[in-house]
């Protein structure tokens, strides 16, 4: 394994993302210290987030959203009132930061099983516009009945609790889903063809449909391995997806992938700062992703260590973080561990390009 404190050597550059959720990705963010819930729904909650992430020298920054309040319960709203609940649009909020920052790229989630193409080509390419080159879009399924409820519409195929354990069970009673997805996809691509916009698609994905909506449609996937081998497996199924679905061989699927991450530069600190949250919330932190609590230090060893992971013909292009609480570790993510990634030469200490696209290494479609 390559010697954490020594400069990477012939390793491509490490890409960062953020992904920026409310008061951050622990339930209880909003309690923790520091935290700002009274500012959630406002311009200037999300300008300095996104600013301090461009500080950072960050790849990129992605907006959660749905058509529905957050809730615990896959049936419906739930009663909790401990909780953040609400969120504002994330395209309307990229594009309300966009003319107050030069170089980070733009990502909002959209939901794409609900909202008409145009809309959505209509939306992005005003985007395009208040962010030349930096645009990105996350295209999101969803199979909750009250999202549907909005537009009238039956309810998806119901998951129950216990299939949240599966991803695959989880994709396959899904899957009509994800061919809409795919369909939405290919349809806002024709309509933005012959204009000039290259917004980067991304895509996370947990198991082989939506591996293969990835490979199809998108040009990132962000994947939630759990281990070094883990993200070895992950990488095989891509590829097998990439291959499945006809991908050129000459338009490699970038694959970053998601940890969830509570930091502090004291050792332990960050450990009993989740067990603190934890026991506010009355529940232990569960995700989708890995969840990392300790150092900045610790974390760019872990992250150096996975993206050695090659398998394929695929690697840990990046990693997309998402901060436990904001903006305490954004603040840990810029100016701690940025610097200390870049002290080991692993990652730029100065933006090249402000286009997205190119800053990837995305080839043109």
């Amino acid at each position: 394994m390559t010697d954490p404190l020594s400069p990477v050597q012939d390793q491509p550059p490490l890409h960062l993302a953020v992904a920026l959720d409310g008061a951050g990705w622990h339930p209880a963010a909003w309690r923790a210290e520091g935290a700002r819930p009274g500012e959630l729904f406002t311009a200037g909650y999300w300008a300095d987030l996104v600013t301090e992430a461009e500080s950072g020298l960050l790849d990129l920054v992605t907006f959660e959203d749905a058509l529905a309040v957050q809730s615990v319960s896959l049936r419906g709203p739930d009663e909790r009132t401990d909780q953040v609940r609400g969120r504002l649009d994330a395209v309307l909020i990229a594009a309300r930061v966009a003319p107050l920052t030069s170089r980070i790229g733009l990502v909002p989630t959209t939901n794409v099983t609900h909202t008409e193409p145009l809309h959505l080509s209509a939306a992005l390419a005003t985007l395009d516009q208040a962010a030349p080159g930096r645009a990105g879009w996350r295209p999101q399924v969803s199979a909750r009945a009250d999202d549907a409820a909005h537009f009238g519409r039956p309810a998806p195929a119901t998951l129950a609790e216990a299939d949240l354990a599966s991803p695959e069970t989880i994709s396959g009673r899904l899957s009509p889903l994800f061919d809409d997805a795919a369909e939405v996809l290919a349809t806002v691509r024709r309509l933005w063809n012959g204009r000039d916009h290259d917004l980067p698609v991304t895509v996370l994905a947990h198991a082989r449909i939506p591996y293969e909506l990835a490979a199809r449609g998108g040009d990132v996937a962000f994947i939630t391995p759990r281990s070094p081998d883990d993200a070895a497996a992950i990488l095989t199924e891509v590829a097998t997806a990439a291959t499945a679905v006809d991908r050129p061989a000459d338009r490699p699927l970038k694959v970053f992938a998601d940890l969830l991450v509570l930091l502090d530069d004291r050792p332990g600190e960050a450990a009993r700062q989740k067990a603190r949250l934890d026991e506010l919330d009355g529940a232990p932190l569960a995700s989708d992703a890995e969840v990392f609590a300790g150092t900045p230090g610790e974390l760019a060893d872990l992250l150096l260590a996975w993206r050695t992971v090659e398998t394929a013909g695929l690697r840990l292009d990046g990693f997309r973080l998402r901060p436990a609480r904001l903006p305490h570790d954004l603040l840990a993510i810029t100016r701690a561990l940025v610097p200390e990634l870049q002290r080991r030469g692993a990652f730029r200490t100065a933006y090249r390009s402000a286009a997205l696209h190119g800053r990837l290494g995305l080839t043109a479609r």
